[in-house]
């Protein structure tokens, strides 16, 4: 279903099109780019994508080689990330509309938290995309790790509202598909977490055929998995529609 558009008329919404097709477009710019980069790097710059210090076989390049290192690539993903900011930063917004009206109040601070994460993710992203380690490491490094701090924590500190601080309504059942989902997300985002650093470590220290691509594997899945947790919003916000008109500016509203 394609977006619609209305006439002037500053009472008529101008622009309006349903949540899901709105998530769907916003998630596979970053999903899509991403396995492009990984593809292109294996098949034109395979060798040199793979390299590392210790000079020993890899089959696969890091997400800083693929992304980050070379052309096209690079440019893709970052057109990719600075397309997809400011529709994510909307989605932050809807976000703390909606766990403002399903959390207890008492813990309204924790939807704030989670907020605020959600935003500093989107923005260490940005910038990590945008200052590559090639020729801004310090402050690539620094949004690197601001990522995955606040990208854990903003899943950890969701699924915790969800199975736990929620009011007693009763869930939808794709609300509760949603939650479960989040879970396996998580948990599956930390586990490979821990492997890439695992992995990353006994590189380092025995420089081991495979092992970087090892690394690199669990990164992808660190990746992944981070992509389809924000990607559950698809059922939080299931026949929800986005709309912009002269008057309102931007809102949400239900079929």
């Amino acid at each position: 279903m394609l977006p619609e558009y209305h006439s002037l008329d500053r009472e008529t919404p101008l622009f309006r099109t349903p949540f899901g097709k709105f998530a769907f477009r916003v998630v596979s710019l970053p999903f899509f780019s991403f396995l492009f980069c990984v593809l292109w790097s294996v098949v034109f710059y395979f060798d040199r994508a793979t390299a590392t210090h210790c000079h020993v076989y890899n089959f696969l390049p890091s997400i800083s080689a693929a992304i980050g290192s070379y052309q096209p690539q690079r440019f893709i993903w970052q057109v990719a990330i600075c397309a997809h900011a400011v529709p994510r930063f909307m989605v932050a917004y809807m976000y703390l509309r909606y766990y403002r009206s399903c959390v207890r109040k008492r813990w309204h601070f924790l939807v704030n938290s989670a907020t605020m994460l959600n935003v500093v993710e989107n923005g260490a992203l940005l910038g990590l995309s945008l200052f590559t380690s090639v020729d801004s490491y310090e402050i690539h490094k620094f949004c690197f790790i601001t990522f995955i701090a606040t990208s854990e924590l903003y899943m950890l500190v969701s699924y915790i509202m969800n199975i736990n601080l929620r009011r007693g309504d009763s869930l939808t059942k794709l609300e509760d598909k949603s939650i479960r989902f989040k879970g396996y997300l998580c948990l599956i985002n930390i586990v490979s977490f821990s492997l890439a650093g695992y992995f990353f470590l006994r590189h380092n220290s025995y420089c081991e055929p495979g092992v970087y691509s090892l690394f690199a594997l669990f990164e992808y899945i660190v990746v992944l998995t981070n992509m389809g947790f924000h990607m559950t919003a698809y059922w939080d916000f299931h026949g929800r529609w986005i709309s912009f008109s002269w008057t309102t500016g931007l809102y949400f509203s239900q079929n």
